[in-house]
């Protein structure tokens, strides 16, 4: 059968009616900030990181989780002799700083939170001075603080010899000018998309689903010589430092997009009715393009799912391609010009593949 989401265990139908009772819910609690003096900015209800101003500053927060990407390292380090934790810590950041930018604001500060299955998984001291190291490593990339976290070990909840890894982070927006909730979002802006550098966090439960179909499993080699395994593992890109390239560079973006779950259907979380034509993509990572042939993913489920070599995507005015272009190979990374925003229904519309994805494919708020 061909591979998708829902046979890999993930419905994201139920989860997100979830998140929009969640956030149904949560719109009431904002009374709450008055008492201390704070009022949140009502229009990043929705977004991928909440913004509160008190006394004259711009807060953001966030809080994610790595996913199953413990599991593909666990499962790798028999042939690797590596544990990957140093990796997979990146990973784990990368998840909630990456969301923290799309609204404008640096990172200054993460906590972790590591959830073990039980209090043997401490035991193996090279792991966790990998996952120590790599997670050190990963905050000094993005400028930020470590203030601490909590490491609960939880038998019953979390199976035994797993863990659950998750980050909190806080980030400042400099001014409202900077925020980048899309109320600057135009007809005409230009859509940059930034480079992956692979699978990322998104899309692995579908990874370990066409691991467990192949004869050589994690094993099997890519025609680029690399095992799966090793290329699931790629670390996830850390994209603070793009945001601070284009600051530098004077650009303010109009909106942003962490490309997770969902694909490319992300292209369309603004709110507003906007049609999205991406008139180029980029290439494909080997690691995703082996995970579409073999897992017999029509090019609609595969940009639907994952992120096929874009990561991020930048909105900005037409002037500031040039210079968006620029700032972001000032930061090390690739970039297209792939995209424009239209006038129109809410959708997406990949020209190259022929694909539309509707309005009502990404339900995502309250």
């Amino acid at each position: 059968m061909p591979l998708d989401y829902q046979s890999a265990g993930v419905d994201y139908h139920r989860i997100d009616a979830l998140k929009i009772r969640a956030q149904q819910a949560a719109r009431g609690t904002a009374r709450h900030l008055a008492v201390h003096g704070a009022q949140e900015i009502a229009s990043s209800r929705g977004e991928s990181a909440y913004v509160v101003e008190a006394h004259g500053v711009l807060l953001a927060s966030i809080v994610e989780c790595l996913g199953t990407k413990a599991l593909v390292a666990d499962a790798m380090r028999a042939l690797s002799g590596r544990s990957h934790y140093d990796t997979i810590a990146q990973d784990t950041i990368a998840m909630a700083v990456n969301d923290l930018v799309t609204v404008g604001a640096a990172p200054i500060s993460v906590h972790a939170y590591w959830a073990a299955g039980g209090s043997d998984w401490f035991s193996d001291v090279p792991r966790m001075e990998d996952l120590v190291r790599g997670w050190q490593a990963a905050c000094d990339v993005c400028e930020v603080s470590w203030g601490g976290g909590e490491t609960p070990a939880l038998a019953g909840v979390v199976a035994p010899g797993s863990i659950d890894l998750a980050a909190s982070c806080v980030g400042i927006v400099p001014s409202r000018a900077h925020l980048t909730l899309g109320d600057s979002l135009r007809v005409g802006d230009a859509i940059v998309l930034v480079a992956s550098s692979g699978i990322h966090a998104n899309g692995v439960s579908l990874a370990r689903k066409l691991a467990h179909s192949l004869a050589q499993g994690y094993a099997t080699p890519l025609s680029d010589g690399r095992r799966f395994g090793d290329a699931v593992l790629d670390p996830t890109v850390l994209y603070p430092p793009v945001l601070k390239a284009l600051w530098a560079a004077k650009v303010l973006a109009h909106y942003c997009v962490n490309i997770t779950g969902h694909g490319w259907r992300k292209l369309m979380r603004h709110a507003a009715d906007f049609t999205y034509r991406m008139h180029r993509i980029p290439q494909v990572p080997e690691v995703l393009a082996f995970m579409q042939r073999e897992g017999q993913m029509d090019a609609r489920e595969a940009y639907g799912s994952l992120n096929m070599g874009a990561g991020f995507a930048l909105f900005v005015a037409p002037a500031d391609v040039a210079a968006t272009l620029a700032a972001v190979q000032a930061a090390g990374l690739a970039a297209w010009h792939c995209g424009v925003v239209e006038a129109g229904p809410r959708r997406v519309l990949i020209e190259p593949l022929d694909i539309e994805y509707a309005a009502d494919e990404l339900a995502l708020r309250g």
